[in-house]
């Protein structure tokens, strides 16, 4: 079996299951939409490539501090825009950005009003299959909340693919995106008159306890890593808020930190190795202090000795509804 490997906050990347994805393309009900990005030297529909997909094992660890860090502040201005937007009717139309498991799904739905149709949106057909069968089936009046899947990523999504949507979702991509490819997401919002609620997105900063001399030097190494090849990393938010304001949106941001404790050790020990993983691939000059700096931060946590904070920002981009006023 494939040894995971870091590549931002914890994430791990794991080789697709053999069968995973058809040959052609979806598998069958599922509808390619937009366009994938490509991630090396192939493309990853293209035969014999080898295409890689966050760990749906991960995804379920993660999912409980995901759900208890998310800003309910922005969900009141949320509601009242869905509430004016035209066409409600209906029911809302909501479009998850890299779905993965489908973990906002659950945690959204079931905190909006009125019937809901989502349209899940990922690269990976394993993570959109995951998603599909596990989706909330109830908004938070009873409702019914369908669900359909769309293979794709969001680099050259257009308003057209967002014909009829109420709001995108996205949690935890801001930050492995380029700039480009958010004024891409940001334009196609504007241009679909829909908000997007953008949540988890990592800030560059982590609180540990107890301290240790090399905290600093390892988050610089790390926030290095996550800003390689052109991706925004930590200056995510601030990139997505001057570029949502250029297209006209109001935008309001929120911290949503993790807060990990004794009771999340084997989260903060994933988190903790993908973490101190990413920073020693990115400065390898760092691995020998870093190799023991990791096990006594382990030895911490399985004792129930450490804490841990993760900074991430929501962010709620309010574009003006076509055909209205914002």
């Amino acid at each position: 079996m494939t040894k995971p490997t870091a590549t931002r906050e914890g994430t791990a990347r794991i080789p697709a299951q053999p069968g995973a994805r058809e040959a052609d393309g979806a598998p069958p009900g599922e509808r390619p939409t937009l366009r994938l990005r490509d991630t090396g030297a192939e493309a990853p529909d293209t035969p014999g490539a080898d295409p890689t997909r966050y760990a749906p094992e991960w995804l379920e660890l993660r999912e409980g501090a995901d759900a208890s860090a998310r800003a309910p502040e922005l969900l009141d201005p949320l509601r009242i825009r869905l509430a004016n937007l035209p066409g409600r009717s209906g029911g809302l139309v909501i479009h998850d950005l890299g779905c993965g498991t489908g973990s906002m799904g659950r945690w959204l739905a079931p905190r909006l009003d009125g019937p809901q149709h989502w349209v899940l949106h990922d690269r990976d057909p394993y993570l959109l299959h995951f998603a599909a069968v596990s989706s909330a089936r109830s908004a938070a009046d009873g409702s019914r909340v369908t669900v359909e899947t769309r293979r794709g990523d969001i680099a050259r999504l257009t308003p057209e693919a967002l014909t009829g949507a109420s709001l995108v979702t996205a949690s935890a991509l801001l930050d492995v995106l380029t700039r480009d490819e958010v004024d891409t997401l940001a334009a196609a919002c504007a241009g679909a008159g829909c908000p997007a609620l953008l949540t988890l997105t990592v800030a560059g900063r982590v609180d540990l306890s107890p301290a240790d001399p090399l905290d600093a030097e390892i988050a610089e190494a790390f926030n290095a890593h996550q800003r390689r090849t052109g991706l925004l990393g930590p200056d995510a938010v601030t990139v997505a808020c001057e570029v949502f304001a250029e297209h006209g949106a109001t935008v309001r941001v929120q911290p949503s930190p993790w807060r990990l404790g004794p009771d999340d050790a084997e989260l903060t020990a994933r988190w903790l190795r993908g973490w101190v993983g990413a920073a020693v691939e990115q400065r390898p000059d760092l691995a020998p202090r870093a190799g023991k700096y990791l096990a006594a931060r382990l030895a911490a946590s399985a004792a129930g000795e450490s804490r841990v904070t993760v900074h991430h920002s929501d962010l709620l981009a309010l574009a003006r509804p076509t055909g209205g006023t914002s």
